[in-house]
C-alpha cells in the first residue's frame, strides 16, 4: 500500500496545475507550523526553522528527524480535529499543489495557511526566503537560500560550453509522462547542456506516446530510480533509438529529483557528470 500512496503522491508532484497567484498571509514569526506536503517539510528544515515543526504530512521522510512528527494530512485530504489538538499558527500548502477546496476549507475554519510556490528552481530559494521570514529565521533561509542559487549557477557556468546532447526524462513509464522546459528538471537538463525532446510542450508534467519519444530519437534517456530495477526495460526493442545504441541509459535517485528542495543540487550534478559520460560514449559510437 505504501508504495502505491508513495506513486501517487510522486505524479502528483510532477503534475502540478498552472500556477496561480500566490496568496498572502498576515503571519509572521510564527510559533508552530503544520506542513501539508513533503518537500514543504524539508525546506522548513533547511530553512533553520525545523524546533516549530509540530505536524507534517504523510512521507515527510526527510530529514529522518521529519518521520517522528505527527501526520496530518496526505495528497488529498486533512485532519482538522488533528490540526485543532496541535494548535498551528501556521500551515505551509503547496501551491498548485495541495486542493484548491482544501485550503479555502482550512481557512474557513480559521487556520492561516500561507501557499508557497515551488515549480522552478528558483521557486526553492524564494521558498526557503518566505519560510524564512515567516518563521522568524530569516537570516539562516537567506543563507540556505544564496547557498542554493550559488551552486545552481556555477554548475550552469562549468557546463556551458558542453555540446548538445538531446535527453527523454521519464517520469513514469505506464503511463508514459515527461517534463517540459518550465518544469525544475528541465531547467537542470538545460543547465547542464541537455536538450529536453519535450521542451516546447505546454504541459509542466505531459503524458507522451511511445511513438513521440521514438520519433524525436533521443541520444539520452533518464528517469528517477529507487530499485536495483531499469526503468528502460520497455524501451531495449527498439534497436535504432539513438539512446540505445550510445548506451545512455541513467537513473537518479528518487529522493534526490522528485521534489524542490536544496537536494536538486545533487541531483543536478549527478545528471551533468552522467551527460558528460553520455556525450562520451556518442563519440565513441561515432554519433
Amino acid at each position: 500500500m505504501r508504495s502505491i500512496c508513495a506513486a501517487v503522491a510522486t505524479v502528483a508532484c510532477f503534475c502540478s496545475c498552472s500556477p496561480a497567484e500566490q496568496p498572502t498571509t498576515d503571519s509572521s514569526d510564527a510559533k508552530r507550523i503544520v506542513t501539508l506536503a513533503p518537500h514543504l517539510t524539508e525546506l522548513v528544515f533547511a530553512a533553520g526553522a525545523s524546533e516549530l515543526l509540530v505536524g507534517v504530512s504523510a512521507y515527510s521522510d526527510f530529514p529522518r528527524a521529519a518521520r517522528d512528527l505527527p501526520v496530518v494530512s496526505d495528497a488529498f485530504t486533512v485532519d482538522q480535529e488533528q490540526l485543532a489538538l496541535l494548535k498551528p499558527d501556521l500551515l505551509l500548502a503547496w501551491q498548485s499543489g495541495t486542493p484548491q477546496h482544501v485550503i479555502d476549507g482550512l481557512r474557513a475554519a480559521g487556520f492561516n495557511v500561507a501557499a508557497i510556490r515551488t515549480r522552478g528552481l528558483d521557486d526553492v530559494a524564494t521558498a526557503l526566503l518566505r519560510i524564512g521570514e515567516l518563521s522568524g529565521h530569516a537570516n539562516q533561509a537567506s543563507a540556505a537560500a544564496k547557498y542554493f542559487r550559488g551552486s545552481m549557477a556555477r554548475l550552469r557556468e562549468q557546463y556551458a560550453a558542453e555540446a548538445d546532447i538531446s535527453v527523454f526524462y521519464q517520469v513514469s513509464a505506464r503511463p508514459l509522462y515527461t517534463i517540459n522546459r518550465e518544469h525544475f528538471i528541465g531547467e537542470i537538463l538545460s543547465l547542464c547542456g541537455g536538450r529536453n525532446i519535450f521542451a516546447d510542450l505546454s504541459d509542466f508534467a505531459p503524458s507522451v506516446s511511445v511513438e513521440a519519444v521514438l520519433d524525436r530519437n533521443p541520444e539520452v534517456l533518464l528517469a528517477a530510480s529507487d530499485s536495483s530495477d531499469s526503468p528502460f526495460a520497455d524501451w531495449q526493442r527498439w534497436d535504432k533509438l539513438a539512446a540505445n545504441r550510445y548506451g545512455n541509459h541513467f537513473t537518479i535517485e528518487s529522493a534526490e529529483i522528485a521534489r524542490p528542495t536544496p537536494r536538486l543540487l545533487m541531483a543536478a550534478a549527478k545528471i551533468c557528470d552522467s551527460l558528460l559520460i553520455a556525450r562520451q560514449n556518442r563519440e565513441a559510437a561515432g554519433g
